[in-house]
């Protein structure tokens, strides 16, 4: 497989969560798999900001109430830090039970988003709602199920290079129902995307015209395949008249010969002679986009690489990922 692009991992700013001992231990915890269930044993919660002053604020109260000998204040206390322990399973039980699973990636081109598909649905009647997730802290989607069995979310992620591009791990997050916690887990759906190189404006299509057996047939005269024979017109050489019919119908008619004019198109490495890799695989990306709206067959040679012509979305899609993929797994 090829090598990575771009790695947008969802992580805070702490080095400690980023940390290779970290990752590693996520990874033997929790391994890439195309659908996760959320449970006690991947799911983590933490206070959040709110929630540690929310602490403090209920420590100055006890300290009040044991200072000024108020039961009131006693009271509210305790009754806030009810509130703040029942927190801790809410918030918790607003994912746990909850199911990711992988949709479908869609293919981009070097420095436009990659949209990834994900599924998340629910079993039995317990709801959710304000979760987010995503791969960029910045650009989170948020999602309930409330009436629904599942939803779809699509997920961004930024492209910046060709060849497979691999997010990471996703983050999923909640801070229900009042914001004094925060449950999250990253979990990796094993979703890569294919992403094409950019394309860059590479002039004229590059036409080929040459005799073969395939492709269009051209009435041309001065060739050895015989078409059929047509009225006499001035300038028609006289080497081309039928002779031999005009001595039987009296009628002068010339000897129509055909050719056949190959209309595909091979898309050459060498047709950019001094340019590197890159700017030659996005010249070439340029006229497979162009060719695919027309209806000429294409076909394209790299070094070591071959795809004969053809036309169509698949046949598009083989040669862009082609492109994508070229020589990625020799600078692996």
């Amino acid at each position: 497989m090829a090598d990575v692009t771009d790695r947008d991992k969802a992580v805070p700013e702490n080095r400690f969560w980023r940390s290779q001992t970290f990752q590693s231990w996520l990874n033997r915890r929790m391994p890439p798999s195309n659908a996760v269930t959320l449970n006690q044993k991947n799911v983590f919660i933490f206070p959040t900001r709110h929630g540690v002053y929310f602490v403090v604020l209920v420590i100055f109260m006890l300290f009040a109430g044991i200072n000024y000998q108020n039961s009131l204040i006693f009271a509210l206390a305790f009754l806030l830090l009810s509130m703040f322990m029942v927190s801790i399973l809410h918030t918790f039980r607003n994912l746990s039970g909850l199911t990711l699973q992988a949709g479908h990636a869609k293919a981009a081109f070097a420095g436009e988003d990659a949209e990834f598909n994900v599924r998340l649905f629910r079993r039995g009647k317990r709801t959710y709602e304000a979760v987010v997730l995503g791969w960029n802290q910045d650009l989170l989607q948020g999602a309930d199920l409330l009436d629904e069995i599942d939803v779809k979310v699509k997920l961004f992620v930024e492209s910046q290079r060709r060849g497979i591009l691999n997010p990471g791990r996703l983050l999923i997050q909640t801070h229900y129902p009042v914001g004094l916690f925060r449950a999250w887990s990253w979990i990796d759906l094993d979703m890569t995307s294919v992403v094409y190189p950019r394309p860059i404006f590479a002039g004229e299509l590059p036409i080929a015209m040459s005799a073969s057996n395939e492709g269009e047939m051209l009435q041309k005269h001065g060739v050895d395949d015989f078409h059929g024979l047509r009225e006499y017109q001035d300038g028609d050489s006289l080497r081309h008249i039928a002779w031999k019919s005009y001595a039987r119908t009296d009628d002068l008619l010339v000897k129509e010969f055909a050719a056949f004019v190959d209309r595909r198109v091979w898309l050459e490495w060498d047709f950019f002679p001094g340019m590197d890799r890159e700017n030659r695989l996005s010249r070439l990306c340029y006229w497979v986009l162009q060719l695919s709206q027309t209806t000429d067959e294409y076909g394209l040679r790299l070094p070591g690489v071959e795809i004969e012509p053809g036309n169509g979305p698949d046949h598009k899609e083989n040669v862009l990922r082609e492109l994508a993929l070229f020589e990625l797994e020799n600078s692996s």
